[in-house]
């Protein structure tokens, strides 16, 4: 892991980064984020970068919403799989949110998807089984960058309650 101004130019560069970085700022959260030595494509990648639990990194997955056409936003643990009829009983019908509506609706990439700083405000959904960790890590925007947050900052965030999204921990 890096300082965070040590892969600056890479950092800056990335629109979807400056995003996230200018709405942590705007939430007043104390933390900036820091550049991993290699790109987290997985939770995985991200907890062995980092030297962290698996279930301490906060994906971000992304479904649309058949009425609305929204994007929904559901954030679990990176240690659990996200059950689509849960997600589907609290927000209604979901579709598949291919790539393309994945970067127009939040402005990233799959797999990059921070819970912060979308183009569009997504339905949002936390999952319970984060309040596990006092610490955990989001994507920033950038495969090399994540940053540290806690859950209830997702909550304030966010503005969703936690609830139950996903299913047994991942084997």
């Amino acid at each position: 892991m890096t300082h965070p101004d040590s892969e600056a130019s890479i950092f800056l560069s990335s629109d979807s980064a400056q995003r996230v970085a200018a709405a942590l700022q705007a939430l007043g959260h104390d933390a900036s984020p820091v550049m991993l030595d290699a790109a987290a494509r997985t939770a995985q990648q991200a907890a062995d970068a980092l030297g962290v639990q698996l279930g301490q990194i906060a994906k971000s997955i992304v479904f649309r919403h058949v009425d609305s056409d929204r994007a929904v936003l559901v954030v679990c643990a990176g240690d659990r799989r996200v059950d689509e009829a849960l997600v589907a009983q609290q927000v209604g019908a979901l579709a598949r949110a291919d790539a393309g509506f994945v970067r127009a609706r939040t402005g990233f990439a799959i797999g990059g998807v921070s819970p912060v700083g979308h183009r569009e405000p997504p339905l949002a959904l936390i999952d319970q089984s984060l309040w596990r960790f006092d610490r955990i890590w989001a994507a920033a925007g950038h495969p090399h960058a994540v940053f540290p947050l806690a859950p209830d900052d997702l909550r304030r965030w966010l503005g969703a309650a936690p609830s139950a999204v996903t299913t047994a921990p991942v084997a």
